[in-house]
């Protein structure tokens, strides 16, 4: 039960006991709601999923202006007498199937995804419950529009379409005043945030304070996805200022002005921000977003011992991919040991996908040299090789040796173009993430398919804009024998008389199941055996109806299920690995559906 008290709509108070144990602090579950002092921690740890019912002094208009607790007009009569809502709403009660129906067609009526992108982030702001409801039941058609590619735009518009300001803020001027900032999120207890400094927003660079877009969808589609509670997660943008001149040029922008931090100044703003939320939310996870690369290895390698972290772009991306690759190899019938990958682009995305797929190798029982001999990267400058100066530590992990490059005759083209390492090299796998559409071409794909009888072939950017070659294209050029997936929802491609369905390597098919597993295990580390965890159950998804039709991910209607098995399968591991609860096997699968939330309204009881 959850029990309203006195508190402002808009500025939610925390408090303390009179004492000075933390573990009576009143701790807030909603913009406006907090815990009675008598209700102990450990019960309210138990309502991981949502409370089963709400009682409240409130009345009236306050709590249709609240979207914890509006149900607009499906408040039944008793609802409406008890609470102060007669004649407040028109006289029909309606159930929440209807009121879907009802904003499907206001979001279906209008013209461009963006002004959809604006209608869903209103019904977020008035109604929560029917927003996740509305979502959930129609993922497939609204995940491109509450994520990629529709939320790059929304991004780049941020400044000029914001409503209604949503998650924490941390810039230079509030610095100094880091934990009071952090006390002043509407809830009390988190146990997820998710974190940009707006820095690599998607393809789309430096973005200031439109990046909190990409928080703000990544938490809708852990709540979507997963079923963690609104109320455990926190969106926050570190902005450290923007180096985006048009965005600084322009009088509405509504972000911190001034160039970004760098150096120490950065590392020790980030430090304070950490820090903090170890102490005012001592079991949150961190999820790093779109960080440049600069800043992304460091950031995660400095902090995912210290509090249980990861970087959705390096790890997650990884995970996702090599998912996608291990469902490809059930149609192939190959051993991950005997791949041999090409990467175009040698950024976090790349290098992240390389460092799993290494340990899949080596789990696999490949040798050190054979890995070493698999994995490939071209970047801006070229093939990375041992004879090449390189600059960025995480790119040297992953440069060929001078006896892999004799080993290929590669020594005496060391600046061999993508097409000629094709040639040598032989791929039986392509990963594009350069942000650089065209960086396939026909004839880099029509080389590969010479080698190859089942050339998989990932283009992995986004948004779709940026996606480096098309579906169509690349079964065009191999002939139609390419196992495509895009980083970027594309439609299926009907090639010579045949249906290919083109799967999506979305990271929403790892981080919500990881997240979720994470939070109910407690974990005090996020390590890479889970993300090698999550990308084997993610690929044991892919059903074979869709294998069969040259799908290597599932359909997003299968996304809650996807992330309840790779929850259980996290649990497992931070079980096994000794990092967090031990939760009997008979009872993980009870533990995580208990934990995860269904949007449904529950009843609002008024207090005497």
């Amino acid at each position: 039960m959850m029990s309203f008290g006195d508190c402002n709509l808009y500025t939610a108070r925390r408090a303390d006991t009179a004492t000075a144990d933390a573990s009576k602090r009143l701790v807030l579950s909603s913009p406006v709601l907090f815990v009675t002092p008598t209700m102990k921690r450990e019960t309210y740890d138990q309502k991981l999923g949502g409370e089963d019912r709400i009682v409240t002094r409130k009345r009236g208009v306050w709590l249709l202006n609240n979207p914890s607790t509006n149900k607009g007009l499906a408040y039944t009569k008793a609802e409406r007498r008890q609470l102060g809502l007669n004649g407040l709403l028109p006289d029909q009660v309606l159930e929440i199937e209807q009121q879907v129906e009802l904003e499907l067609e206001h979001i279906r009526a209008k013209s461009t995804d963006l002004e959809k992108y604006i209608g869903l982030t209103r019904l977020q702001d008035l109604n929560e419950v029917l927003f996740y409801r509305v979502l959930v039941e129609n993922l497939p058609e609204l995940l491109p529009i509450v994520y990629t590619p529709t939320v790059g735009l929304a991004c780049q518009q941020f400044s000029h379409i914001l409503r209604s300001a949503r998650g924490i803020w941390i810039t230079p001027s509030n610095i100094e005043h880091v934990h009071e900032v952090l006390e002043s999120a509407p809830f009390g207890d988190i146990r997820l945030l998710v974190v940009t400094d707006n820095e690599r927003i998607l393809g789309l660079g430096d973005l200031g304070a439109g990046g909190m877009g990409i928080p703000v969808g990544k938490l809708a589609l852990y709540v979507a996805g997963a079923g963690i509670h609104p109320s455990k997660c926190l969106p926050v943008s570190l902005d450290v200022g923007t180096n985006n001149q048009e965005l600084l040029d322009d009088p509405l922008y509504n972000g911190y002005r001034g160039p970004r931090l760098t150096g120490q100044a950065y590392f020790d703003f980030v430090e304070r921000f950490v820090q903090a939320v170890r102490d005012v939310f001592p079991r949150a996870i961190i999820q790093w977003e779109d960080f440049a690369k600069t800043h992304s290895f460091t950031l995660l390698e400095r902090y995912r011992k210290r509090v249980p972290s990861f970087n959705d772009d390096i790890q997650g991306t990884a995970a996702v991919t090599l998912g996608g690759i291990f469902a490809a190899l059930r149609i192939t019938g190959q051993a991950i040991r005997n791949q041999r990958i090409l990467f175009i682009g040698a950024g976090g995305a790349c290098i992240g996908i390389a460092r799993l797929t290494s340990a899949a190798m080596r789990r696999a029982g490949a040798t050190d040299r054979e890995i070493e001999r698999s994995i490939a990267a071209i970047d801006s400058r070229g093939l990375l090789h041992a004879r090449r100066e390189i600059r960025e530590p995480f790119k040297r992990e992953f440069a060929l040796s001078t006896e892999s490059l004799d080993h290929y005759g590669l020594a005496q083209s060391l600046d061999a173009n993508p097409v000629e390492m094709i040639r040598v090299f032989k791929p039986t796998v392509l990963v594009g993430a350069t942000a650089q559409p065209g960086a396939f071409t026909r004839e880099m794909i029509e080389e590969m398919a010479k080698h190859v009888d089942r050339p998989v072939i990932l283009p992995l950017s986004n948004p779709t804009s940026k996606s480096e070659c098309t579906p169509k294209e690349a079964l065009e050029w191999s002939g139609g024998r390419a196992l495509v997936a895009t980083g970027s929802p594309f439609d299926d491609v009907t090639y010579e008389g045949k249906r290919h369905v083109i799967g999506q390597s979305n990271n929403v098919f790892i981080f919500p199941g990881v997240g979720l597993g994470a939070i109910v295990s407690n974990t005090r580390e996020i390590n890479d055996e889970m993300f090698l965890t999550a990308a084997e159950t993610l690929a044991s998804c892919v059903s074979e109806e869709r294998l069969t039709l040259g799908a290597i991910f599932p359909s997003v209607d299968d996304l809650r299920r996807v992330s309840f098995r790779i929850a259980c399968a996290i649990v497992r591991s931070v079980r096994d690995a000794h990092l967090g609860r031990v939760i009997p096997d008979d009872e993980i699968e009870a533990t995580a559906r208990s934990a995860m939330w269904h949007p449904s309204y529950i009843p609002i009881l008024a207090q005497s």
